[in-house]
């Protein structure tokens, strides 16, 4: 494969996918067509199938288990159909949350696991992991309060309306994983201001596209 995958991350509220949307504006001009820009769980008509029934905030009885392997089963999807084809034919694909994302919510948050879901995670992938993984790093009580105070409530998701705890567990993952794999997973406090945030994701990005960007 001759294209570039670079994953976003960060425990909810984080202003991941806001940063993200304003790194795409940035990058656009520059880069045109080459870029691919997606999300997870989605992508896809099935892989975005399946994020309906994660999400739904009236699946209430679903098994921890069972949403850790659909999540698994959409990323597979999602690799099958849209990332693998995109890398295939040299695009730079900025992916809205990958394997790490599970690893941390399925993992830690609800306690079956990271160890478990990683492998689980592993044979859905293949073990593709992205070039760059940008984790947007907020402690849990700013998270919640951000999507308290600017999310539509029609888009608070199942794992919105956890409790703290589960929130504290999650960030927690993620900095093990950090921790673990610094090389590819590159932390932003994403307590700083917004303009901040997006200048140093672009380095990040620039770091490793230098004859792109």
């Amino acid at each position: 494969m001759s294209g570039t995958f670079i994953s976003f991350e960060g425990p909810d509220g984080a202003g991941k996918t806001s940063a993200m949307k304003a790194i795409v504006a940035k990058l656009q001009p520059t880069i045109g067509q080459k870029l691919t820009v997606t999300r997870e769980p989605g992508g896809n008509p099935i892989s975005e199938s399946i994020r309906s029934i994660i999400l739904d905030r009236k699946n209430t009885a679903m098994d921890y288990r069972t949403e850790a392997l659909l999540y698994a089963a959409a990323r597979r999807q999602h690799l099958a159909e849209t990332i693998l084809p995109a890398l295939a034919n040299n695009q730079i694909v900025l992916c809205d949350r990958y394997v790490d994302s599970s690893v941390a919510y399925q993992g830690a948050g609800r306690e079956i696991g990271e160890a478990a879901v990683a492998e689980m995670n592993q044979f859905a992938t293949d073990g593709l992991l992205p070039a760059l993984t940008i984790y947007f790093d907020v402690p849990a009580t700013v998270g919640l309060k951000r999507i308290k105070a600017h999310r539509n409530p029609a888009k608070v998701d199942r794992l919105d309306v956890e409790q703290t705890a589960f929130h504290d567990r999650v960030r927690a993952a993620y900095l093990r994983l950090q921790t673990a794999e610094p090389d590819r997973i590159k932390l932003i406090d994403a307590t700083q201001s917004p303009d901040q945030v997006i200048k140093e994701a672009l380095a990040l990005i620039q770091s490793i596209l230098p004859k792109t960007i």
